[in-house]
């Protein structure tokens, strides 16, 4: 072990303590990795989207058929998110960060080297582990690193590499494909996760098990009310999200009728928008988590509301847009932090629920989102976010104040 490593294992901080923790550089350093990793999982993860049609071509499969990879990730990282913290144990969690990065490499490597579609999903099926349970550690490893009052703001920093890798990889990803083929773009994504892994083993203290948890211990937290508010508060602004979002390129290009490089300007600036979000997120829910939730919620509502009303209109299209990228750029510091707020106790267990929570969401957004854009057309999924957005508002208004 390197004197490096010593040095920041000394630095470890005990979860129980609610104390503000200053952030001395090995604290950054250590966020600083657990970013890194958010954005090697997440890039790996958005990659496909810029893949599919060389991807498709090359193995002799159909667009339809390669997009299944997105599902396969997803799928098996819902499973996983409930048995992750079972399974590991009582193993020190730096081991299995670093362990999950290493099944990150391999993972992507595989999928690079995929002769058919069947390795192509095995290899997917492994980065869905490896993400899932990365995220279901990830409150409780931050908590120890900052503080639990400073939980909002570390979680802020991890989420910024999802909001970069959000922005980035799909549009990488079709680059660097066209350029020198999608495998190369495949296996960069490894090369992504070596460095995390790199940074994660410099930088992490060792970071003993605090608990055991049990498939028992993860069910009997859901008794509690507020598991059980976050929970739904998830569901709701998560599902309405994504029922959403997925059609705001239809909406822009249907009701505002936009061609296709204004709409990327403000997809561009939805990104940018979620960018900043995750840092005003970071700093309303260490002040007030109640207060942030229903800001985040309303800002979506508002968002979405107002392009359903007055989309047609391209300055308020690009405007609201924007406003959207910024709720949801908050929402996955918020919603996290809320949750782990009605379990410091049990934050492994909590994450457990949080990542199955936010799985469940996306699954129902996107067949929602599907049906009600094929029934009502392209306002339709907008007006079914901005719903559940302000149902998600209503349900923060009753939880109990900070």
């Amino acid at each position: 072990m390197t004197d490096t490593t010593l040095q920041f294992e000394r630095t470890a901080i005990d979860i129980d303590s609610a104390a503000p923790t200053a952030w001395t550089p090995a604290t950054w350093f250590a966020v600083l990795s657990m970013a890194a990793t958010s954005f090697a999982l997440v890039s790996a993860e958005f990659l496909p989207a810029g893949l599919l049609t060389p991807m498709a071509r090359d193995l002799g499969i159909s667009e339809g058929t390669a997009g299944q990879v997105v599902t396969a990730t997803a799928s098996v990282g819902a499973v996983t998110a409930l048995l992750s913290n079972v399974l590991i144990g009582r193993l020190n969690r730096k081991t299995v960060l670093v362990g999950l990065s290493a099944l990150a490499i391999g993972s992507n490597i595989l999928a690079a080297a995929a002769t058919d579609f069947w390795l192509l999903l095995l290899g997917r099926a492994g980065l869905g582990i490896a993400l899932s349970a990365f995220w279901a550690l990830s409150v409780a490893v931050v908590a120890r690193l900052v503080g639990a009052n400073a939980t909002g703001r570390g979680m802020a920093i991890v989420t910024l590499g999802v909001s970069l890798a959000t922005i980035a990889a799909p549009s990488m990803g079709a680059i660097i494909s066209d350029w020198i083929g999608w495998r190369s773009a495949m296996a960069m994504t490894a090369g992504l996760a070596a460095i995390a892994m790199l940074m994660q083993f410099l930088s992490l203290p060792t970071l003993p098990a605090s608990t055991s948890n049990s498939l028992a211990d993860v069910f009997r937290l859901t008794r509690r009310r507020g598991i059980q508010l976050g929970m739904l508060a998830i569901l709701l602004l998560m599902t309405g999200h994504f029922a959403g979002s997925v059609y705001v390129r239809p909406f822009l290009e249907q009701v505002t009728l936009l061609a296709t490089g204004p709409i990327a300007l403000a997809l561009l600036g939805f990104g940018i928008a979620a960018v900043v979000g995750n840092i005003v997120g970071g700093r309303l829910a260490d002040t007030n988590i109640r207060m942030a939730l229903v800001v985040t919620a309303a800002l979506m509502a508002f968002a979405a509301l107002a392009l359903v009303l007055w989309g047609v209109h391209i300055g308020v299209a690009f405007g609201f847009a924007t406003l959207w990228g910024l709720a949801f750029g908050m929402a996955p510091v918020v919603l996290p932090t809320n949750l782990s707020r009605a379990a410091p106790d049990a934050l492994e267990a909590a994450g457990s629920l949080m990542v199955t929570s936010f799985q469940v969401a996306i699954t129902i957004g996107a067949v929602a989102g599907g049906y009600v854009v094929d029934t009502y057309g392209a306002t339709g999924p907008l007006t079914l976010t901005a719903i559940l957005a302000a149902s998600t508002v209503l349900l923060a208004l009753l939880q109990p104040r900070d």
